[in-house]
């Protein structure tokens, strides 16, 4: 039996993850015992509520496990420690809290140069930090899931995203990085949604079903599976990279057109069926969450709205979106105008309609509070940057890339630029929660490729959309 132990404290409710059997044989601790405890487990399990630790605590928090981790992986990763070598930065120093702003970032574009064949598996092996278990490639010309899926066989987590271009970013979990994503997910989802969140309410998952695809979004949702007791998955069929490839790619052929068809077809029965179980819970009066691409929700508001539908969940519904704002493909919804439609059409009221903001790069998350909906940063183990043209961190307040650190990624270096545009404020306006604050509206840099997994979910399912 699995067990939720939530424990009441400051207010909040928190969800302490532990001892969970999900497959038989398979028992593992989302939070290890704290007598194995590092400076990155005091940091990530330590605090109860992840965004209102006081800054003084959370800087020495966040310090201590960044330095423990960039010397894990300075010493046990060649490539990486190549890279530092290269930009003249080594343990050494790492002095002060001041010095983090000096670690040596990479790119999130290294995470899509990769070979094809057998030499991506090799590929995989170098960025890992640390000792592989034993991987079995099958064939002498395996493609990237029956890369993937040794892997994953063997005990890792590797999981990905992509770009309109259809060129996936891969990351290499093990077992350890990706029970604390799982349990940081969970975490920041719920203390920012408390109260809403209760154990028995009914959950719908706007993304595929995370036991039967490796796209990271859907994969790291497995933990709503143990938050909530009952929940039911949009796209319950397999999604590997060449179902995506073939249905985001545009490509032409026999084969690409079938599946764009069939998925078409797969993206109506989808809206439909999240009609008929909005009428089921609430006929019986449950408590639900949707969590997940916030554009597939999206239609089946604009179908309500189309006949003149709605539904009150004002006190018992909830909604956490995880980016992929593109609702069309040429059109943007803002999360404010999200938000009150949400109201308008469900009766899920505006502050418990909250937006996530991470990416497959990191266990970063960040959640809108519900008071002003601007996205806190997990500071006690995630060190947040914002960069100009010239890659050098910006005063808060300033637009440029975002960056970061994050103490969290055993398995691979968790420092990196990423292809986002934000804005990053000292503190939120609103609440009164320490630590910076992104505002809610996150763009992509000038000359980066829209990616994300909503983003990849939704060009699947509405490639016939408006035709």
């Amino acid at each position: 039996d699995w067990i939720i132990a939530p424990v009441l404290g400051d207010e909040i409710w928190h969800a302490h993850l532990h001892l969970i059997p999900r497959f038989k044989g398979d028992n593992f601790y989302y939070v290890p015992p704290k007598n194995k405890w590092t400076p990155v487990d005091e940091a990530v399990y330590g605090p109860k509520d992840i965004y209102n630790v006081p800054e003084k605590k959370a800087r020495e928090l966040r310090f201590k496990a960044i330095k423990y981790q960039f010397k894990r992986h300075y010493e046990n990763n060649h490539i990486y420690h190549n890279f530092c070598k290269e930009k003249g930065f080594g343990i050494e120093d790492l002095r002060t809290h001041d010095d983090l702003a000096k670690i040596p970032l990479v790119p999130d574009q290294f995470f899509k140069d990769y070979p094809h064949g057998r030499d991506f598996a090799l590929w995989l092996g170098n960025v890992f930090t640390g000792k592989l278990p034993k991987i079995v490639i099958p064939g002498k010309n395996p493609s990237f899931d029956d890369i993937i899926n040794a892997f994953n066989s063997a005990g890792m987590y590797i999981s990905y995203s992509s770009g309109t271009s259809g060129r996936h970013t891969f990351i290499p979990r093990d077992k350890r990085t990706w029970h604390i994503a799982e349990y940081l997910l969970g975490k920041a989802a719920i203390t920012m949604s408390y109260p809403i969140w209760d154990y028995d309410m009914k959950g719908y998952l706007l993304m595929p079903n995370p036991f039967k695809t490796n796209v990271f979004a859907g994969k790291g949702a497995m933990v709503f599976y143990d938050l909530v007791s009952d929940v039911k998955a949009a796209i319950d069929r397999e999604v590997n990279t060449e179902v995506i490839q073939l249905t985001m790619g545009g490509g032409g052929g026999i084969k690409a057109a079938i599946a764009r068809a069939a998925i078409a077809r797969m993206y109506k029965k989808v809206v439909g069926d999240i009609i008929k179980w909005l009428e089921r819970n609430e006929k019986e009066k449950n408590r639900i969450a949707f969590v997940g691409a916030p554009w597939l929700l999206y239609e089946v508001m604009v179908k309500l709205k189309e006949e003149n539908r709605s539904f009150d969940f004002a006190d018992k519904g909830g909604v956490i979106t995880g980016g992929g704002w593109k609702i069309r493909e040429n059109r943007r919804i803002p999360v404010s105008e999200f938000r009150k439609m949400v109201k308008d059409t469900l009766g899920i009221k505006e502050e418990h309609c909250l937006d996530l903001y991470g990416m497959v790069e990191g266990n970063g998350w960040m959640v809108h509070c519900q008071e002003g909906h601007y996205l806190h940063v997990p500071h006690t183990y995630y060190y947040p940057l914002v960069l100009d043209e010239n890659f050098e961190p910006v005063d808060y307040g300033e637009y440029g890339r975002f960056a970061f650190l994050d103490s969290s990624t055993f398995s691979y270096p968790g420092f990196i630029i990423s292809g986002d545009r934000v804005r990053m404020l000292e503190h939120c306006p609103v609440c009164d929660r320490p630590g910076p604050v992104l505002e809610p509206e996150i763009t992509r840099a000038r000359g980066a490729e829209m990616r994300g997994c909503a983003e990849e979910v939704r060009r699947m399912l509405s490639t016939d959309l408006g035709k």
